[in-house]
């Protein structure tokens, strides 16, 4: 059965166009993506993201159940409201998913995953908890909207208390806060600056309009995956899965091979590193007419590789990709599409940084 965030009834009274998006009905576009995309680029957009899930984690050994569960080091986290971005990793080394985690106190932390992995994922992280002592609770009383762009902070915060408002201007990135009923942090999915609020569900279509009202535009999940693309973003599913380590999906910067700290994963992404060769992601530009799609070939002078995801990119007029190929490859790289090779440019992502392009 299809499940509903609190925001659907919102959502079908602006007239979005809804479907089927990892077991929830959410909305694809509210009429132009080219638009709601570029809305968020020059000034705020906001997508309701409640289909996300949140999970608490409660007890004294929090911190070191964390340390075993996730590459990236916890301990990165000193001040409570700070985030980390990290893998989740299998024995093989491969990504069960990738995740923000949320120091709040020495006993609580939080993490988000994705909604299609919320069944893998809470069985998972509930399993390895259970040496640890560690409390797992899914957090499905909230809801959660994402307001991104270049004035995002600044209209979002115009909906908050005044006192709640200057803390959150004040917010660094990768920072969170609890006030007024509100979870707000200044993370994303977009490459743009802003805020991912989370509030109780019988609060958050009131939030909403409040944000609508404050000139905020909805967007759906059509311009958020443009957006995140040309960030340079990676989408699990489709970008990497429970086959793919890290070094194969462009975050080593994400694994900490910190001494003394036997992470899940750690021995399988040391021996991989240690192999050298296999496959690298690559970010890859065409600058003929036509739209780069996940599945295509890629072929390139060391092998065949694939297109993961490709969009057509509205910032900068053309189609851009992710695509994973054998390591070490130059140049001519070209794409079979329908049967026509066609050349296409490799190039470092993002392709988009605060709103302008990066690569031609």
């Amino acid at each position: 059965m299809t499940r509903k965030t609190v925001l659907n009834d919102s959502h079908r009274a602006l007239g979005a166009k809804m479907v089927d998006f990892g077991g929830w009905d959410m909305p694809l576009n509210y009429g132009s993506q080219i638009e709601e995309h570029h809305a968020v680029r020059r000034d705020a957009g906001m997508f309701d993201v409640s289909h996300m899930t949140v999970v608490d984690m409660h007890g004294p050994r929090t911190r070191e159940f964390l340390r075993h569960l996730l590459a990236n080091n916890i301990d990165k986290l000193k001040v409570p409201g700070k985030a980390l971005y990290s893998c989740m990793l299998n024995a093989e080394g491969g990504v069960i998913d990738d995740l923000i985690v949320y120091f709040l106190a020495e006993d609580f932390f939080r993490t988000v995953v994705n909604a299609s992995t919320r069944d893998k994922d809470l069985a998972w992280i509930t399993a390895q908890a259970k040496a640890f002592d560690v409390l797992i609770s899914e957090r499905s009383d909230l809801a959660m909207i994402a307001v991104q762009g270049p004035n995002a902070r600044a209209k979002a915060a115009s909906v908050f208390g005044e006192s709640t408002a200057a803390k959150a201007l004040k917010l660094g990135k990768f920072v969170a806060l609890a006030a007024d009923g509100l979870f707000i942090a200044r993370t994303g999915y977009t490459g743009e600056d802003g805020f991912e609020i989370m509030v109780e569900e019988g609060a958050a279509v009131g939030l909403w309009d409040r944000l609508r009202a404050a000139g905020v535009q909805p967007a759906g999940l059509g311009a958020r995956d443009t957006l995140r693309l040309e960030a340079g973003m990676n989408l699990y599913g489709q970008d990497m899965d429970e086959t793919i380590t890290p070094w194969e999906a462009g975050l080593a910067w994400t694994v900490a091979l910190d001494e003394g700290r036997d992470f899940i994963g750690r021995a399988a992404l040391e021996k991989h590193k240690a192999a050298g060769g296999g496959r690298e992601m690559i970010g890859i530009v065409m600058d003929e007419k036509g739209v780069l799609r996940h599945g295509q070939k890629v072929l390139t002078e060391a092998g065949d590789g694939e297109i993961l995801s490709g969009t057509f990119s509205p910032t900068l007029g053309k189609a851009i990709a992710f695509a994973r190929v054998p390591a070490g490859t130059q140049d001519g790289v070209r794409v079979d599409i329908r049967g026509r090779e066609v050349g296409v440019r490799m190039v470092r992502y993002p392709f988009v940084r605060d709103g302008q392009a990066v690569v031609a």
